[in-house]
């Protein structure tokens, strides 16, 4: 809902802009800008009945503007409210068990499940380990410095 209505406000956003624009431009210049728009609305209305009408209209005009404004500042807002980073009542997730050591010749404790195969296109776990060639060590191997 808030979607389409942004959108339609927008739009009349715009065009309030550029009427606001429009209606400044055709204001009779005091200075400024060297005569950049009025006089040419001589036969259009008095002088000052003309510079009544852009004023009220130029005030109308401003406070529409920043009234549109606001309300899209206010819906801008509401809309991508920030989701809190530390949600309460979050379950602990649990980490999945080791695989049990296999019964066919894995010793307890060591590194890897033996797969007795030894193939490398077989899955071994991420632990850092080597992958198993069929044969358990009956000792840790100790480094040796190349």
């Amino acid at each position: 809902m808030h979607s389409l209505f942004s959108v339609i406000l927008l739009t009349v956003h715009m065009m309030l802009a550029l009427a606001l624009i429009g209606v400044v431009l055709l204001q009779r210049s005091e200075g400024g800008m060297g005569g950049l728009g009025g006089g040419g609305m001589s036969g259009f209305m008095t002088t000052r009945g003309s510079a009544n009408l852009l004023t009220k209209t130029t005030r109308w005009l401003a406070g529409i503007f920043m009234a549109t404004s606001l309300v899209l500042a206010w819906i801008a807002a509401h809309d991508h409210v920030a989701k809190p980073i530390i949600t309460p009542e979050i379950p602990p997730v649990e980490a999945p068990a080791p695989p049990a050591p296999d019964q066919t010749g894995g010793a307890a404790g060591s590194g890897a499940p033996a797969t007795g195969t030894g193939s490398a296109t077989e899955t071994q776990p991420a632990t850092g380990t080597a992958p198993a060639t069929g044969t358990t060590p009956s000792a840790p191997a100790v480094p040796t410095s190349q």
